[in-house]
């Protein structure tokens, strides 16, 4: 995905659009009864010049009362066959445009939360969510309205075109010769109109990303006095959208203006050549108010569709930029025929000569020639400073990236002939910063396990000494969390997570540092809690407190992603090196 400050690239033009066809196709039916009865409507639309001749030429022309009451009672049923066909051409298209745009949002939603960890490192959540509101809300116009307006005028055009040719067609050929005039500002302005419209949609995702950076911050930005600055950013970010909207407005306003003004000049001419031949004798007065009406709708037909052309190209734009969306790949992806897991599960890893640089960092190696055996039912404690590939191992236990080289393997299996949901379904992370989300508190506990029943979601609270501040909340563990867990403390949210491992019951447990935003209270109890929770399972643990470290099997000293050191607390404080000097500044300390 392209970075905000890059220039859009131009449009595919309204190609783009073939690709909302697979989420029309499903709703084939609404589609028939749409053109079924968009072609019904244009019918009537087409009698009603035939009445107003027949009105001239018979009733006026005749001076008889009857034919001008038969004609008129004809014209309100052709008025009653267009009122319901109209409302029934909406209904479907309405209805069309709402089912295939919610197929759509369903469809790119599920496809951008399955990619990778590395795509959402490098796209902004901001613009990722414009996409799938403000990007799918044009196309939804265009569906909804804009193409049915488009290919009524189409119908309309076409048939007021053969019907101006059967009424007069001396006329008809003189209208032909100014149709070249009246395309060309199409032609012109149509393309530039397109640019302009991917340039507004990207401008608006510009806007939409710094607000959702800035505003899932909120804290952050009081600490630092920043809501003047970051308002200012914003408002900068929406000026920058004003501009490119003006300037596609101003450029699709000539489009409309080019188009009426050359139309209806048009129209003048040839009733004006019209009107001379009626003087002369050589037309019916009847046969130019019925070449006169089908002008007329000829010529809002092309008005409309020159109107309606700014829209389906701002939708192309739009459905663009989704389509580069859908066309994104994970790279982490599951085998075709993947391999089970051992029953039982016993926990044992292996990283065998891992090498692994993050897509961002391609020229820093994270992790280099790393070899580690963890045996099963152990717990092992990584120690290391900031950047020594601690994280680093974990992200490629959940397979969230895969080595350069090397192979990462659990129970003798490497992790890439794995079924992501298998593996990932045999984890329990516990992150040292925990995402609560906007439901209740059972809710984020049950996260760990969908299909936890509500006494599961209690005995985890409680062996994650959750129960008692849950409980005393409003409505207990139906209270709700709020967005980002707002009415928790950094504690109560760590004792969440924890519930959500132990309610996981996991064979392979992953710490990061668990215990981190805890008081000294909380923490004995929890580690307690830990302790219990580790027992029978592989546990991978990184450590920055002595307690912590104190209660592993094994420490493991890593250093720019290199195993260095490894033993129990005392036989590396003996050694001396990097252990003991982490020892002396963060453990002790």
């Amino acid at each position: 995905m392209s970075d905000a400050a890059e220039t859009p690239k131009p449009s595919r033009r309204i190609g783009a659009l073939r690709e909302l066809w697979p989420f029309i196709k499903p709703h084939r039916a609404l589609a028939f009864g749409w053109l079924l009865f968009l072609a019904l409507s244009s019918g009537a639309s087409l009698v009603l010049p035939m009445a107003f001749r027949h009105i001239i030429d018979q009733g006026f022309g005749n001076s008889s009362l009857a034919v001008i009451n038969e004609t008129f009672l004809a014209m309100f049923g052709v008025a009653l066959v267009l009122a319901f066909a109209t409302a029934a051409r909406y209904f479907c298209i309405t209805l069309l445009s709402e089912r295939a745009l919610a197929s759509l949002r369903d469809a790119l939603y599920a496809h951008v939360i399955r990619l990778d960890v590395s795509f959402f490192e490098k796209a902004r959540v901001g613009e990722l969510t414009s996409r799938l509101s403000a990007d799918t809300e044009v196309v939804q116009a265009l569906v909804g309205s804009g193409v049915s307006v488009a290919l009524r005028s189409a119908v309309m055009l076409v048939g007021a075109a053969v019907a101006m040719v059967w009424t007069a067609p001396s006329l008809a050929g003189l209208t032909a010769l100014v149709i070249p005039a009246v395309m060309l500002p199409i032609l012109i302005f149509g393309r530039r109109v397109q640019k302009l419209s991917r340039a507004s949609q990207d401008r608006l995702a510009d806007a939409a990303a710094i607000a959702n950076e800035t505003l899932n911050a909120s804290t952050a930005v009081k600490a630092y006095a920043r809501e003047t600055i970051e308002s200012h950013r914003y408002a900068s970010a929406i000026f920058r959208a004003l501009a490119t909207a003006r300037r596609r407005i101003g450029m699709r306003a000539l489009l409309t203006l080019s188009v009426i003004v050359l139309v209806f000049g048009a129209i003048t001419l040839v009733l004006w050549a019209g009107a001379r031949h009626v003087l002369a004798g050589t037309l019916d007065a009847g046969v130019l108010g019925q070449f006169v009406l089908y002008a007329i709708f000829a010529a809002g037909s092309v008005a409309g569709l020159s109107e309606v052309w700014g829209d389906v190209l701002r939708a192309a734009g739009a459905m663009e930029r989704i389509g580069e969306l859908l066309a994104e790949r994970a790279e982490v992806v599951a085998p075709a025929q993947p391999l089970a897991l051992p029953s039982p599960m016993r926990g044992a890893l292996h990283f065998d000569d891992v090498t692994f640089h993050y897509p961002t960092r391609p020229h820093t190696a994270a992790l280099e020639s790393f070899t580690l055996d963890v045996q099963p039912g152990e717990t092992v404690a990584l120690v290391g400073p900031s950047g020594a590939g601690k994280s680093t191992v974990f992200g490629l236990l959940l397979r969230f990236y895969d080595p350069q080289s090397g192979t990462v393997k659990l129970d003798g299996v490497d992790l890439r002939a794995l079924a992501l949901p298998d593996l990932r379904g045999a984890i329990a992370l516990v992150p040292q910063e925990t995402i609560i989300f906007s439901g209740s508190a059972a809710d984020n506990i049950r996260f760990g396990r969908q299909d936890a029943s509500d006494a599961e979601v209690i005995e985890a609270a409680r062996a994650a000494e959750a129960h008692e501040f849950v409980s005393a909340l409003d409505n207990g563990y139906a209270a709700e969390m709020g967005e980002r867990g707002v009415r928790l403390s950094g504690g109560q949210r760590q004792r969440i997570a924890i519930a959500r491992a132990i309610l996981r019951d996991a064979p392979l447990l992953l710490l990061d540092e668990a215990t981190s935003a805890l008081d000294a209270q909380s923490e004995a109890a929890i580690q307690q809690a830990l302790e219990r929770l580790e027992k029978g399972r592989t546990t991978l643990v990184i450590a920055h407190r002595l307690a912590t470290v104190q209660r592993a099997d094994r420490i493991v000293v890593m250093d720019g992603g290199r195993i260095v050191a490894q033993g129990t607390h005392e036989s590396l404080l003996a050694e001396g090196g990097l252990y003991a000097e982490l020892a002396r500044l963060q453990f002790v300390a």
